[in-house]
């Protein structure tokens, strides 16, 4: 198994994500993951839960306001770019939006960054306010070679 898949992998199965989960892009240097959580998350622990599985998997938390994060997002960029046509330049803030977005649709949002050997990690989970119904998952793992 390709090292991009075992990070997924573990991630995945540590949240109860994995079954049913599917890649939304697979590719030999990026993998994007979208599943639900089984798991019972409260709103105000899945910052912790985000933090608890990087540190399992021994990455480092990366603070998604540094010029560290900025390299890893626009490697993510990149990446995704090599597959897949976007117009537009690489936008580093756009993962800002995408909280603002889902909390205007009602939603507790929680993501982290994370950098591990070679392996990026953007992990985002997202539920419903009204604490009904499931925990989604958005997993990006890419090579930073």
């Amino acid at each position: 198994m390709k090292l991009l898949h075992k990070v997924a992998s573990s991630i995945m199965s540590d949240l109860e994500a994995f079954e049913g989960s599917r890649p939304a892009l697979d590719s030999p240097d990026i993998l994007i993951v979208r599943g639900m959580s089984r798991k019972k998350i409260a709103a105000s622990d899945m910052a912790g839960v985000i933090s608890k599985l990087l540190k399992k998997i021994d990455a480092k938390e990366i603070d998604v306001f540094s010029d560290e994060a900025t390299d890893v997002i626009g490697i993510m960029d990149e990446k995704i770019r090599e597959t897949i046509e976007i117009q537009g330049e690489t936008d580093v803030y756009g993962i800002y939006r995408l909280k603002e977005s889902l909390e205007a649709m009602n939603c507790d949002v929680e993501y982290s960054l994370g950098i591990m050997r070679n392996v990026g990690i953007f992990i985002v989970m997202w539920a419903d306010k009204s604490g009904i119904g499931p925990r989604f998952v958005e997993l990006v793992v890419v090579s930073v070679e």
